[in-house]
């Protein structure tokens, strides 16, 4: 009951703050997420990691085999099959080159 209570009191005082910071506050938060999401920097390195990500995806594919069951291992193929054609962008806005 401690830690309920404890929840719902930063809860509340969260939300007191927030409403307190208002509108003004919320785009400039806004804008300095966008602007950081729209850095080149990050683009790449985010761009590396689901590049990586789908590499190691696939090593663990080749990994388990057929221990894995064939409903599983066809969208897998699925997805494989679909993504492996070009440089197209998935559903993060990277591309799979």
């Amino acid at each position: 009951m401690r830690y309920r209570l404890t929840f719902l009191a930063g809860l509340a005082l969260g939300y007191v703050l927030g409403t307190k910071a208002g509108r003004e506050r919320y785009e400039q938060l806004k804008k300095s997420a966008r602007q950081i999401a729209q850095n080149p920097a990050v683009r790449n390195t985010a761009e590396t990691a689901a590049q990586q990500g789908r590499v190691y995806a696939g090593k663990a594919f080749h990994t388990v085999g057929d221990r894995i069951p064939e409903s599983v291992a066809h969208r897998v193929r699925s997805l494989r099959e679909r993504n492996g054609h070009g440089a197209r962008e998935d559903d993060w806005g990277t591309s799979n080159t």
